[in-house]
């Protein structure tokens, strides 16, 4: 599964207790000098199912207020 949360993410925490899998946590990017960044809710490739089995669409796609977690293209 593919789904990503992008660096727009204004943590909101909405998602993150919707997803029936855990997959979602808040987590610090890196500054590309390497220093510590911002914190947002990353999602776990492992872990994300995109829902199925549980809802008929992604939870965390629904709840989103700015649209900013969307599917990666294939490889």
């Amino acid at each position: 599964m593919a789904l990503t949360i992008l660096a727009d993410c204004i943590n909101c925490d909405m998602c993150a207790p919707e997803c029936p899998n855990n997959a979602i946590s808040l987590q610090r990017l890196q500054n590309p000098d390497g220093s510590p960044g911002n914190r947002i809710y990353q999602i776990d490739a492992d872990l994300c199912t995109e829902c199925v089995g549980f809802y008929d669409k992604p939870t965390c796609v629904e709840v989103c207020p700015i649209d900013v977690v969307v599917k990666l293209p294939a490889p």
